[in-house]
């Protein structure tokens, strides 16, 4: 029987999903990716640990937006010096810097804690298709929700060697 008590480390493992921007409505896009962050979506969720997962955007720069936002939204930041508000239009915006349109939609989906600045720091976009050494840790793809194709188990554990303490290790087994 086992001894531990509540969640184990194995229930808070960190999974990478990896999400393609093309054609997707920025606002549900945004709410799938802050439910991601925040953990909701796996049974042990709890609001006061940080327990979500990885989340890769690509194609960010072929996301859309519904109505006629495309025409109405502004991003404000301001330099803190009087007169010193800075307003960049959506279109603007997505020549410049795409990847900062998902972040501020995620951004403000997600809860105004402490917690917010953690879950955003495990988001990562890219605008173009190429996310580099990172997808070599996508686990789960949104386009149909499996694991990857190439995805074997059996050859992730032959491959990678066991954590185990060495009294452990090449123990030969117990035959009766």
């Amino acid at each position: 029987m086992s001894q531990a008590v509540g969640n184990t480390a194995l229930a808070y493992a960190r999974v990478w999903h990896q999400v393609d921007a093309t054609d997707r409505i920025l606002g549900k896009l945004a709410e799938r990716i802050a439910l991601v962050l925040m953990g909701k979506h796996k049974p042990i969720y709890n609001p006061s640990v940080d327990c979500g997962d990885y989340v890769i955007v690509t194609h960010c720069k072929r996301i859309r937006v519904s109505g006629r936002k495309e025409q109405e939204i502004l991003y404000r930041k301001h330099t803190m010096f009087p007169g010193g508000l800075q307003e960049t239009p959506y279109r603007d915006m997505m020549v410049k810097k795409p990847e900062e349109i998902i972040r501020q939609a995620v951004s403000g989906m997600l809860p105004k804690n402490k917690l917010r600045d953690r879950r955003m720091e495990r988001l990562r976009i890219f605008p173009g298709e190429h996310s580099g050494i990172l997808n070599a840790n996508v686990m789960r793809c949104w386009q149909d929700g499996t694991l990857p194709q190439d995805w074997n188990p059996t050859e992730l554990v032959a491959q990678v060697p066991r954590i185990l303490p060495a009294k452990y290790r090449d123990r030969p087994q117990h035959t009766l």
